[in-house]
């Protein structure tokens, strides 16, 4: 017994030398990690003091990362509230979309990849065949414009901004991934044996433990559907419909977007002239920016879990 306890130590305190990190190494890898940090962080901060610089500092000095109180204005901001409607509007269009999205994603996502990761099922290599082949070759733009406005008709409505971007390849292959490395065909096998159905071993048994998968595949899907313009450039004829994010892109292409009213006595070269240009754009990159970088830090936990299915276990 005492030999064996002798070994259980050796043993421990070998991986706690394997697994002891050099001081000098750990300050390297905190200073990488703050550089990356700071990658992320600063663009943003930038972007936000741009937002809030007065405009004829812009034109004449160019953009300075510091502003003072002869600098600073919120012009920018003010007239963004003054385009409060169309604004707000194209917002919500963004949030009904990327929610909407999210979950219509999530849903045909984890119901494909389940399907894929049990091997018993008679259409399993067709379906992965399937799924394999648009990560490799795809179907081109014209092709995809024909079908979804000649065949499908969903040119000009919400749901041309959603269904095209529900389900991707890569995407199912994570969940596909997870449910074969994570979810023990025991457990299936069991749940089969007590008579319970497809659907009930799918929501009571792997979804509540496929919380990883589930908030790494929403969280991609968000930030697909949050940042996608492409698709209302495409396919969005009406205003009302335009995503922010579409919005932003046909203010950087043509400031006309939102003079479409220009104030009475002035004509629209006035009023885009005395719109504080750059500010504008910057203040909507940051309103575009901020609210789905918030949602990150809720998810990260389950994210990180979520990328690393398939890691090596000790």
């Amino acid at each position: 017994m005492a030999k064996k306890q002798k070994i259980n130590t050796d043993m421990n305190d070998n991986m706690t030398r394997l697994n002891r990190i050099n001081p000098v190494t750990n300050v390297l890898f905190n200073l990488l990690f703050v550089i990356l940090a700071l990658c992320c962080v600063v663009p943003i901060l930038f972007i936000f003091v741009i937002s809030i610089t007065d405009e004829q500092v812009i034109r004449t000095q160019g953009y300075q990362f510091f502003v003072t109180a002869e600098t600073v204005s919120g012009e920018a901001y003010k007239y963004l509230w003054s385009q409060r409607s169309t604004i707000l509007n194209a917002f919500w269009v963004s949030v009904e979309v990327t929610v909407l999205g999210t979950v219509l994603g999530v849903a045909l996502t984890c119901l494909l990849g389940y399907v894929l990761s049990r091997t018993e099922h008679k259409l399993n290599n067709f379906l992965t065949i399937m799924v394999f082949i648009p990560m490799v070759f795809g179907g081109g733009l014209a092709a995809s414009y024909v079908v979804n406005t000649q065949i499908l008709h969903l040119d000009d409505t919400l749901w041309i901004l959603i269904l095209p971007l529900a389900v991707s390849s890569f995407n199912v292959t994570i969940a596909r991934t997870f449910f074969r490395t994570t979810i023990p065909d025991s457990i299936i096998e069991s749940a089969r044996i007590d008579g319970a159905s497809q659907w009930t071993i799918f929501f009571k048994i792997v979804l509540p433990i496929s919380k990883p998968v589930l908030a790494t595949i929403a969280l991609f899907l968000a930030f697909g559907y949050w940042n996608d313009w492409y698709q209302s450039m495409l396919y969005i004829k009406s205003d009302d419909l335009k995503s922010l994010q579409a919005m932003l892109n046909s203010m950087q292409k043509d400031l006309e977007f939102l003079t479409k009213n220009p104030t009475a006595g002035l004509s629209q070269a006035d009023m885009i002239q005395a719109m504080p240009q750059e500010s504008v754009r910057m203040a909507i990159a940051f309103v575009v920016a901020v609210p789905i970088a918030c949602i990150y830090p809720f998810f990260q936990k389950y994210f990180i879990s979520g990328l690393t299915v398939g890691a090596v276990k000790g």
